[in-house]
């Protein structure tokens, strides 16, 4: 069985470590805890690394934010991965910093990247892994905040709460949505 696991983010260094990037961060601690490594492909870097007999196609779209349903489309296509194995890893406004929230479908909730992954399949039914970044900004400072680095004191617990996203991940793949969902939401 395959798996397409995407995480959001932008390419470049100047959004390394940035709240927005929180996917591409996800997806690189799941990468290096079972060996994979990143290669540059078409519309993303990619690895493939295998968990209890499934295979994890990792990838983080290099077609910036705002076009990432190009690159989902192209490596569901390319995989032969079905909607029902994609899991998108993302940052999420709404949710407190370091909570996560597992769901099958759903709307972008304004997200951008997920826009376009929306309008691209056409459709909403996939999965995604929203990752809080919290809402710490003032009014019409929304982009400073999601594109800027983590501040310090999220710093000390953001090691501990990515391990818990990418244990979300292996066990979407591993037990299924809807048991994962139970297991992880609210955490």
């Amino acid at each position: 069985m395959k798996f397409l696991v995407v995480g959001l983010g932008n390419p470049g260094m100047e959004y390394d470590n940035t709240r927005h990037n929180i996917g591409f961060n996800v997806v690189d601690v799941l990468a290096k805890k079972h060996g994979g490594v990143f290669i540059l492909d078409r519309g993303g870097h990619r690895t493939t690394i295998k968990i209890k007999g499934k295979t994890f196609v990792l990838i983080k779209p290099t077609t910036y934010m705002n076009l990432s349903g190009k690159a989902v489309n192209y490596w569901l296509q390319k995989e032969g991965v079905s909607k029902e194995n994609l899991l998108v890893v993302t940052d999420d406004l709404a949710l407190p910093f370091g909570k996560i929230r597992l769901k099958g479908s759903g709307s972008d909730g304004g997200h951008n990247g997920l826009k376009d992954i929306q309008f691209t399949l056409q459709s909403n039914e996939y999965a995604r892994l929203r990752f809080g970044i919290g809402s710490d900004f003032a009014k019409g400072r929304q982009s400073d905040y999601v594109l800027g680095k983590w501040s310090e004191e999220e710093q000390l617990t953001l090691n501990e709460q990515v391990t818990l996203a990418v244990e979300a991940c292996e066990a979407f793949c591993a037990i299924g949505l809807q048991l994962a969902m139970s297991q992880f939401n609210g955490k």
